[in-house]
């Protein structure tokens, strides 16, 4: 019976990657075909990308009439991109708030980076604000694969104020674009200091009104922000009627499968387009974001990978950053006639409080963050929960602490119903064994001796499970809203935790990483494991439950520490709770019971309940 449960136990594991696997599967999209659909007129004409390339999706060509031609498409037939280094003629005009310093390029006519002033570049460098867009493969809002008018266009600086700069560009005499960029003031009605507004004017000098075009307008290019961001945090994304569809940088890197061993292996794909309205398009990292939200829906969305300036081989994922290009649509424009393509772009942290502002963002925007399908509303009132509690405790590492006791005193109820029902199954299991072998040949006698066994003890066979299946979703919830959180960056608790945002690492063995918190994690679980009652778990399966939390410290190991100190934390109120459920008298307990008298054998169960010292 032991090598059978064993076997069912490793074969739930396997069932369980292997969804994950589908899971994952299922909510990749789909990458587009090399030449996208561009969303032109019936006359007019599409430049097919040549075979084998990815190339960025082409604005749509323009028919015989157009004042221009097609924007050819620059991308590379490489597995990733180049980052593209400053053009040595630039000239760099700034814009700057208390919170943001916007420098802008006259080569793209676009912002070559944006510096955050509110954060610090490096744990150890406080004194330099954090960079968006440092490393990059084209300045964000610059156009990409549209010669004339890209990264390596000229513009003109027509005008420039403390909170204004405009350029000009003219594109073989058949376009003048015009570019104008305003920042917000630190405080206002309706804005939001890390916000911009962008409007470009399209002007058709020739004597021919256009055909539409379909053209890119550059988001930035993310980096990872931390060793614990393995992708999933550094993505891109568009959003319409409150449903978000991102592209991790996982999806676009070489993949040999599930465990290795083959099944759904993929290789290296330079980029991935998003087909399809968005309401805004943003690339991200952990924790900042790049979000543009145009004034009319866009059109799709281009991911690709980008290889950034590092010492790190290509083998590690961290050596590549992510771009991306929001799609849009350029309509027929009148001979002589204008065009003003406008929107709101936002360059700043993961704050759920200052995106979920609905004064000033009216899609949805916090959706940037990432929490869930399911649970993104759970993880929504843990985070107002600690952004609560850190107003009168000003230390995030205490202020997870109190929201995960906080989050166990509402539950508590329900926790303290099941393990009351966990012990009370465990107390009559030798009972229940006893009915099994008696009635084993009659199943309809054992089932109503079981039925009456559980009324004489108060058992509910399911309340050790139900009431702990409700608290999941704000578990998961915990999970999501911790790996995504700005306001945990550079965030210390005590002595040895520096970064509540990263790995707690204090020291190395042989090379190996020691990190405190995960370990203390493991060691808090095994104690909990050990006093749980586990009524249902007999020999093989019995010592996988206890060691089950081994397996927990493969996980826990690479992820944030404040994800071991919430779960640390939870472990801890769980042995307490589970030890004063232990040391109180149960009239559910069958030696507590007034006839205390085994169903099956007529005997007085023996009190197997620990004397209180």
């Amino acid at each position: 019976m032991d090598k059978k449960n064993t076997l069912i136990g490793t074969l739930f594991v396997i069932a369980a990657l292997a969804s994950m696997w589908w899971a994952a599967k299922q909510t990749k999209p789909v990458p587009a075909p090399p030449t996208p659909q561009a969303a032109a007129a019936a006359s007019t004409a599409t430049t097919p990308a040549p075979s084998g390339t990815a190339a960025a999706p082409a604005p749509a060509a323009a028919a015989s009439a157009a004042p221009a031609a097609a924007p050819v498409s620059t991308a590379p037939a490489e597995e990733f991109e180049q980052v593209v280094p400053e053009h040595p003629g630039q000239k760099i005009t700034t814009l700057e708030n208390s919170y943001l310093r916007v420098s802008f390029t006259d080569f793209g006519g676009a912002i070559d980076q944006v510096a955050l002033k509110k954060y610090q570049f490096s744990l150890t460098d406080k004194t330099d604000p954090a960079l968006f867009n440092n490393h990059h493969v084209d300045p964000i809002l610059g156009f990409v694969g549209w010669g004339g008018l890209d990264r390596n266009a000229h513009y003109q600086l027509v005008s420039q104020s403390a909170t204004e700069v405009v350029y000009r560009a003219v594109l073989d005499e058949t376009w003048e674009v015009t570019r104008r960029y305003v920042l917000s003031p630190d405080q206002g009605k309706n804005t939001d200091p890390y916000l911009l507004r962008c409007e470009t004017t399209f002007h058709n000098r020739s004597g021919k009104a256009s055909s539409p075009l379909q053209v890119e307008l550059a988001l930035g290019t993310a980096e990872p922000a931390s060793p614990v961001d393995f992708g999933r945090m550094l993505a891109t994304g568009t959003s319409l009627n409150s449903k978000q569809d991102f592209v991790g940088r996982y999806q676009l890197e070489p993949s040999s499968g599930l465990l290795g061993l083959g099944l759904g292996a993929h290789g290296a794909t330079p980029s991935i387009t998003t087909s399809g309205s968005f309401a805004w398009a943003v690339v991200k990292n952990q924790f900042f974001s790049s979000i543009f939200t145009p004034d009319q829906p866009g059109a799709g969305l281009v991911t690709r990978r980008v290889k950034l300036p590092s010492e790190l081989p290509e083998s590690d994922p961290n050596s590549f950053g992510l771009s991306g290009a929001a799609q849009v649509i350029v309509p027929a424009v009148p001979a002589g006639g204008d065009y003003r393509l406008g929107g709101e772009l936002y360059v700043g942290p993961n704050e759920y409080k200052r995106l979920s502002n609905m004064d000033v963002f009216k899609a949805g925007q916090d959706g940037v963050l990432q929490f869930g399908k399911f649970t993104g509303w759970a993880s929504e009132i843990l985070l107002r929960l600690m952004v609560f509690i850190h107003n009168f405790v000003p230390n995030w590492g205490f202020s997870i602490i109190l929201t995960t006791l906080t989050l166990r005193l509402v539950f508590m109820p329900l926790t303290l119903m099941s393990a009351r029902s966990s012990r009370r199954m465990q107390k009559i299991a030798p009972l229940m064994s006893a009915l099994k072998e008696k009635y084993k040949d009659n199943p309809q006698k054992l089932q109503q001796a079981t039925i009456d066994l559980y009324k004489e003890h108060k058992v509910n066979p399911a309340g050790g499970c139900i009431p702990m299946l409700l608290p999941l979703p704000f578990f998961f919830g915990f999970y999501y809203m911790l790996m995504g959180s700005a306001e945990l960056r550079f965030a210390p608790w005590i002595w040895w935790v520096h970064d509540l945002s990263n790995t707690d690492t204090v020291g190395h063995i042989f090379g190996f990483p020691i990190r405190v918190l995960p370990l203390l994690f493991v060691a808090v679980n095994f104690l909990q494991m050990q006093i749980t009652p586990q009524p249902n778990a007999t020999g093989s399966q019995a010592t996988m439950m206890k060691f089950m939390p081994l397996l927990t410290l493969f996980i826990y190991y690479r992820y944030s520490c404040a994800l071991s100190l919430y779960s640390t934390t939870n472990a801890v109120i769980a042995i307490v709770q589970q030890l004063f459920v232990n040391s109180r008298k149960d009239d559910g307990d069958p030696a507590n019971s007034k006839a205390a008298t085994d169903s099956a054998t007529g005997k007085r169960t023996k009190n197997v309940t620990p004397r209180r010292k």
